[in-house]
Order: structure tokens, then sequence, then C-alpha cells
């Protein structure tokens, strides 16, 4: 039976020392403090946003709601994510996303200051990360994969790995940070038939010798090379007992409603079936999405640190 690597202990651990930091910061004068910006009333924002609230009067932070309608007009949201940024108060921003369709939502995002934009959500500090540039913040779900890794203690340095998604919200910012952590990546993504490829770059744009060996090889056979997995494609139970392999980890990324159960979620790992091969595996729920809020709050201590 593998090891179950659930997230309340590593969200605990992450608030415990917050709440420290928060006390100490409070000492000096100052309540570090988030701002929560959404448009609509979206049940997914929404069950996120209490989790949020929650984590945040856990530690001792404030936060604040700016919730605007869906009709809100481009230049009044312009407006109000523009003061909201400006003010001294809020440390840390957090907007919900995807905008209705008729607001221009890079535009809005780039918005937000790159010294409290806490979830990268402007393209702006995006393009720090990827350039190693060190002065913004990581995505909080590829955070919390990170510090999931590192309180179970799972070796990353010169070990392989796959990131199963190419998503900006997940899979890149994973795949670079997991680089950063010395770990040798390979990403794989979902084609229109739904069936899982090898990265096409690694076959157009990678040495020779690497290309020959990958052409032809399935999907299952790379993930099966690999001493870690992170899966964050979206879609339930996309990787099947194939792809799995005694000693191997998985962190499970996904949250999807479960065709079989409805009302229930499922991750994208076949979690009934892979369990029994491997030696660790995040659960969904209980696993990776426990601990985003945590680092939300995290950045968001480390912003006002930095302020």
């Amino acid at each position: 039976m593998a090891e179950r690597l659930t997230g309340k202990p590593v969200a605990d651990a992450i608030k415990a020392s917050l709440t420290d930091k928060v006390t100490a910061l409070k000492a000096k004068g100052t309540t570090p403090k988030l701002g929560i910006i959404r448009v609509g009333a979206r049940p997914d924002d929404l069950f996120y946003e209490g989790g949020a609230k929650k984590t945040c009067t856990a530690v001792g932070m404030e936060y604040e709601v700016f919730e605007h309608d869906e009709a809100i007009t481009e230049a009044d949201l312009e407006k109000a994510v523009t003061e909201v940024g400006a003010r001294s108060d809020i440390h840390g921003i957090l907007m919900f996303a995807p905008l209705p369709s008729h607001l221009d939502e890079n535009k809005i995002k780039s918005l937000i200051p790159v010294e409290k934009d806490v979830d990268c959500l402007s393209p702006i500090s995006a393009d720090k990360l990827f350039a190693g540039n060190g002065s913004g913040f990581p995505p909080c779900t590829p955070t919390a994969c990170m510090d999931m890794l590192a309180h179970y203690n799972v070796p990353l340095q010169g070990h392989k790995c796959v990131v199963i998604g190419q998503g900006a919200v997940v899979g890149k910012p994973v795949s670079y940070l997991l680089l950063k952590a010395g770990a040798a990546v390979t990403t794989v993504y979902i084609d229109e038939t739904g069936t899982l490829c090898v990265d096409e770059l690694a076959l157009k744009g990678g040495s020779m010798e690497l290309a020959k060996r990958l052409q032809g090889v399935t999907t299952p056979e790379i993930c099966k090379e690999a001493d870690v997995i992170v899966a964050a494609a979206g879609v339930p139970r996309l990787v099947k007992a194939d792809a799995a392999t005694a000693g191997q980890t998985f962190i499970d990324v996904g949250i999807n409603a479960d065709p079989e159960n409805p009302g229930k979620y499922c991750g994208d790992v076949d979690y009934a079936n892979v369990e029994p091969i491997v030696s660790r595996i995040s659960p969904v729920p209980a696993g990776v999405g426990s601990v985003t809020t945590s680092v939300l709050c995290k950045h968001t201590v480390a912003a006002c640190e930095k302020a």
C-alpha cells in the first residue's frame, strides 16, 4: 500500500510558521492583508474564497473582498484593480479568473503590481518567473506541489519527473519549479483525440539522440521511467495503472467532477488502480488543494515582509 500524501500536515506546518511571522509583523505595527478581487459569484470561486478567508483568519492575517458585477465595464474594472494595487494596507492580491468574455483579462491582470501578485496572475509576473528574475511569486498550486514534495522528503535533485499537462496555471510553472530544483523533466500533453503524447518540443527542439529515444515511445512507457509524476491535465482518471511502477511518487493536481459518482470529485489519476503499485500518492480531495490557500497566505506574508 502506498504512503498517502495528504495536504493537511503540510498546510498545518505552513500555517504554524505563518502565525509566528504575522505575530512578529504585528508587533512592528503592520498586519499582512490579502485583497481578493472577484467578478461575479461562480461557485468554485466562492469555495476557494471561503478557504482563503478561513486560512487568513487562522494565521492572524486580514483580508478584504472586492466584489464586482459580471456586467462591469472594462474601464471600471481597470480602475478598481489599479486602486486596490495602490493601497498600502494591501500586501497581496488574488483575482479570480477567467473573467467574463467582454473583459481583456491579460490587460487587467497586468495592472496587478508584481510585488503584490501573490498567485502569478500578471503576464509580467509570469515573464519574470520563467526568466528566473526572482522578484515575483510563482503560482500557488505549483508551489503547493513543491511544498508537498519537500514536506514528505521526496528527492528531486537528479531524479526524473514527468509533468502531465502544459497549462499556464499548473503544468508549465510546476515544470519550471521542478527543473529549478534540479530534476530532469519531461512534459506530456493531450492531443485533439484526448491521447497523452510526449511533448513535441522534445522531438523538435531536443538533441537527435533524445528525439530518436522518444520517437515511437508510448506515454505510459515514458511515465514508467519517472521517479515523480505530477498529473495536472484536468481529465478524470486520465493516468492509468499502465503508467505506474513500483517506487514512484504521484502528485495529483486534478480536481474533476467524478463522472462515475455524481456530486463527488476525483483526480487525474486512476487512484484505485495506481495506488497499489506506487510508493507514494496524493489523494483527491484532501491532497494538493488543501495546501494552496496556505501558500497564498505564505506569499502574502512574504510580500508584507518585503514591503
